[in-house]
């Protein structure tokens, strides 16, 4: 039984990066044998086995062949007569195809370390066309790695784009396509995930509408980002996930609503489209404020519940200030005024003056008018 540390941890303790998770390959063993072992098998019909004390998960060498469409249509062969480079063989990239054994030795059969050094997103060999999932997985991996210049080359290129024309691509499940793009969402550059898969031709089979928005009109310069993109860039420097999925989604589905086919079809948490529907239900007043008009920054609250939920209320406006930049410093601190003011009017105080019933609510918005006129006039 030999074992080696195997992918992304190799991958990025050579990049300096670091390392999360660890994932081992056995060779020469068998199942009976593993958990003779102590090990525990993840499941019944594949290879894969927790360490009894690390937790850590040890696979058997195996090799794969295709045998049925989509990412499950595979025949996976184990034992101790598959060897290391085999298992190897079936991986995406080559800076995921390296082994260490215990030794400290790198095993490196398809030239991995080079493409590090290189910066080079590069298929290990011509099956990477038969796991639609490696589509997604190499555009998170432009993500992760986009901003040290890792890029795909263009003979993997040119598989993506047969990839995403094949009838394969159909059988990626919602969930896995959500997976990828939020652990895509929570990195420092996520705009190119949607990228990598746009320029294939692969966004348009998954989201279309989303492609459709990313689309660069005619006579537009083509060195501009479209519209989603530039939002999601802007968001990206301090926002979070969620603020960055309303920014990428919103003008692939400002038309459409949370109807959208696209949104039906992505399993997105409920946070997420929270906020994108709140930036659907602002960002039309945000856009057409005026400096001086108290009216509609109190339309503007109440339509976002910013009396009720104020942090709430402030994120959808961070994406609005995302999808419409030109005046979004002053803008945001109107807007912060506007909401101090107008929460500082209470009906207790209106109470205590004898109002009541219908008379109060009168005058509490009134009152919260009056207050929100003095700090935008």
């Amino acid at each position: 039984m030999r074992i080696y540390l195997v992918g992304g941890a190799l991958r990025d303790r050579l990049l300096d990066l670091p390392v999360k998770d660890r994932d081992w390959v056995v060779v020469g063993a068998t199942p009976g044998e593993m958990l003779d072992l102590g090990y525990r098998q993840v499941d019944a019909a594949f290879p894969v086995f927790l360490h009894p004390q690390t937790g850590e998960e040890y696979a058997l060498a195996r090799s794969e062949t295709k045998s049925g469409p989509g990412y499950k249509g595979f025949e996976v062969e184990c034992g101790p007569q598959v060897t290391l480079e085999q298992d190897l063989l079936r991986r995406d990239l080559t800076i995921n195809a390296m082994a260490e054994d215990q030794q400290g030795n790198i095993i490196d059969p398809f030239d991995g370390r080079t493409d590090l050094d290189n910066g080079l997103l590069r298929h290990v060999s011509p099956a990477f066309v038969e796991d639609p999932v490696r589509l997604l997985r190499i555009a998170r991996f432009a993500v992760k790695l986009g901003r040290w210049g890792f890029r795909v080359t263009h003979a993997t290129h040119r598989l993506m784009k047969q990839m995403a024309a094949s009838d394969d691509i159909t059988a990626l499940k919602p969930e896995r396509v959500w997976q990828e793009m939020v652990r895509a969402l929570g990195e420092p550059q996520p705009w190119r995930f949607f990228e990598v898969l746009h320029r294939c031709g692969a966004l348009q089979q998954i989201m279309p509408e989303l492609a459709q928005a990313m689309d660069v009109p005619a006579g537009h310069p083509k060195e501009e980002d479209s519209a989603p993109i530039a939002a999601l860039k802007r968001v990206a420097v301090d926002g979070d996930a969620p603020l960055r999925f309303a920014a990428v989604f919103y003008h692939a589905v400002v038309e459409k609503g949370l109807k959208t086919p696209l949104l039906q079809g992505l399993r997105a948490e409920r946070e997420y489209r929270d906020l994108l529907a709140l930036t659907l239900t602002l960002a039309a007043t945000y856009r057409g404020l005026s400096p001086s008009d108290a009216a509609g920054y109190m339309t503007l609250l109440q339509q976002g519940g910013g009396l009720q939920q104020p942090q709430r209320f402030m994120r959808g406006i961070d994406v609005c200030q995302a999808l419409y930049p030109e005046e979004a410093e002053w803008q945001r601190q109107r807007i912060e005024q506007a909401l101090k003011a107008a929460t500082a009017v209470t009906a207790a105080e209106l109470l205590a003056e004898g109002y009541q019933g219908a008379a109060l609510g009168e005058a509490l918005a009134q009152r919260r008018l009056q207050a929100v006129n003095t700090v935008v006039a």
